[in-house]
């Protein structure tokens, strides 16, 4: 039987820690999902919870508020435990952790899974954690090995328990759950309902409440749906190659929060395009007129967050492309439901990173529908198109404009110079494309960020001990740029390519412009371009790297106040080749 109570119409009208509802607002929640609404007062009181909600529906902030809320942050031992069916999943539920926990100060959490390094785990836990994320496996072999006490746990949150049933984890989660504290309260989240997770309920929570969300299900027949993966391609140029190649009128691109709808609207403006931003913090009278300027073509391109675009009705939005996937699924079919209306076909395109697979799965069967991949379009296809357009200007240029002025001037041009008619053409044509020449630039043989791969994984070798003998060990190499120190290193699993990767999606630098990266054990150098502006280094800021805010500042000789010891490692002895 489901437990009913007020449900709440905004986040502030949760008991919520101000720094967890600065932190949510920034992310762009503003009110609470009906999973959210239904289950976080409920445990924000203290009582075990049995949430039925599938994935896609908010979930994840529904247990992680109440888990924040109740965190003591002097105390750094596991009070919370998170177990998940998949290392992937565990990994996306630690960076919305740390997304929720962005303005607590020294806030660790830790996601432990298997085939991860056990050393670098132990490393972790020694130094003490707030939060484990992690799959049954690895935690049962922590609490076996006592390398993971529980004694101060006073959340313990099953997340997609009939997937653990599925994969034969029930009798593993039932075996941490008797020894974790009586008093411990205890959420348990599953997409259905079998006898086998009833009876866990019942033998493991103490009188729960019970609430049941069933996901929104919309049909979207008129909507054409595809979805770039995201890889090896900025996310920007990747945009830039779409806008190129897609016929479109009016276009809606949705981005997570309002500042990256200013920083993207600018980059796109930057290149030509008639964009705009649409969020919550511009005045009435200017959303207003950028929606007038949307309906009366004198703006093609809006990048707007979830909120500011609620109820935006403009008939010639041929397209919706989710630059940031949406949260919950319920989101997404709001997004693509501003484009395919009156009679009209529409385009949705979506943007997935590799964690977001889930994610794509859910929206899938929200909207009933499979979600072809799209080809990225290349060099040749841009050049075609924009050929395509060229010839189409030239013709209706001809059939619409008063030309026997310029009829003239060719003629007597010719006549001056001995020329040809088509070597005059020719000339003109090429004056006429120069600052958007008909074919590209040949900047893709491989992609930007494709070379910096291959540079960085030759680094990241070196940076495994095997370093010139030249330069001092520890200290980053000078390659003109401006260095940077960034808090993730060895010890919390990052690679060269990690930081890239993160570095270009989130400030927009292109991979070329990153230069050298040195891994050590606690932390990372970075060189970037010099004189960054503030607004890109604000955004790195609030950049995370496997569920870890980098914390990015100017490199220092010294390590920043409260940074974590270096432990300089003893070689290991080499065996036989």
């Amino acid at each position: 039987m489901q437990d009913t109570q007020t449900t709440p119409a905004s986040f502030s009208e949760l008991a919520i820690a101000a720094p967890i509802l600065q932190a949510i607002a920034e992310v762009g929640y503003e009110t609470p999902s009906p999973i959210q609404a239904a289950s976080i007062p409920f445990l924000l009181a203290g009582h075990d919870l049995l949430g039925q909600a599938q994935t896609g529906t908010g979930k994840t902030a529904a247990f992680a508020l109440p888990v924040l809320n109740g965190i003591d942050l002097t105390r750094r031992e596991p009070q919370a435990l998170v177990l998940t069916p998949t290392r992937e999943l565990a990994l996306q539920v630690a960076e919305a952790f740390q997304s929720y926990a962005r303005h607590l100060p020294d806030f660790h959490i830790l996601p432990i899974y298997g085939g991860q390094s056990m050393e670098t785990q132990l490393r972790q836990l020694k130094r003490g954690v707030h939060v484990i994320v992690g799959t049954p496996g690895r935690i049962m072999d922590h609490l076996r090995r006592q390398t993971l006490s529980l004694d101060s746990l006073h959340t313990l949150v099953l997340d997609e328990a009939d997937e653990m049933l599925k994969m034969g984890f029930i009798e593993d989660v039932e075996w941490i759950l008797e020894h974790t504290p009586a008093e411990r309260q205890v959420a348990l989240f599953s997409a259905t309902m079998p006898e086998a997770i009833r009876k866990v309920a019942r033998k493991h929570l103490r009188d729960p409440k019970e609430v049941s969300i069933q996901a929104k299900t919309a049909t979207v027949e008129a909507i054409s749906q595809r979805y770039w993966p995201v890889s090896g391609v900025h996310k920007l140029d990747a945009l830039t190659r779409i806008l190129e190649v897609e016929d479109f009128d009016a276009m809606i691109i949705f981005v997570r929060t309002k500042v990256a709808t200013e920083e993207l609207a600018e980059k796109l403006e930057a290149r030509g395009y008639a964009a705009s931003a649409l969020n919550g913090d511009m005045s009435q009278a200017l959303r207003e007129k950028t929606v007038e300027r949307l309906k009366k073509k004198s703006l093609d391109i809006v990048v707007a967050t979830d909120v500011a675009a609620r109820g935006l009705d403009v008939e010639r939005i041929s397209h919706v492309v989710n630059y940031d996937i949406p949260y919950d699924t319920e989101a997404y079919i709001h997004r693509i439901g501003r484009t395919g209306r009156a009679g009209r076909k529409g385009n949705a395109i979506l943007f997935v990173a590799p964690r977001e697979r889930r994610m794509l799965l859910a929206i899938e069967k929200a909207t009933r529908h499979r979600i072809r991949e799209m080809r990225l379009p290349t060099r040749e296809d841009i050049a075609e198109r924009r050929v395509e357009q060229f010839k189409q200007l030239v013709m209706s240029t001809l059939e619409g404009e008063e030309l026997s002025f310029y009829r003239q001037f060719v003629q007597q041009l010719g006549k001056e110079q001995s020329l040809s008619p088509l070597d005059i053409a020719s000339a003109l044509t090429f004056l006429a494309q120069k600052d958007r020449p008909l074919v590209p630039a040949e900047k893709e043989k491989p992609t930007s960020e494709e070379k910096s791969g291959d540079r960085y994984e030759a680094r990241a070798v070196r940076d495994r001990g095997e370093e010139r003998p030249r330069r001092e060990k520890g200290r980053p190499r000078d390659d003109g740029g401006a260095l940077y120190r960034i808090e993730v290193g060895r010890a919390d699993g990052v690679n060269p390519k990690d930081i890239v990767g993160a570095i270009a999606n989130e400030a927009g630098i292109p991979g070329k412009d990153i230069g050298h990266i040195k891994l050590q054990d606690t932390y990372s150098t970075v060189s970037l371009p010099p004189n960054l502006p503030a607004a890109v280094l604000k955004r790195l800021e609030r950049t995370f790297i496997m569920g870890k805010a980098i914390r990015i500042r100017p490199w220092s000789e010294e390590p920043p106040t409260g940074a974590r010891p270096i432990r300089k490692r003893k070689p290991a002895p080499r065996t036989g080749d």
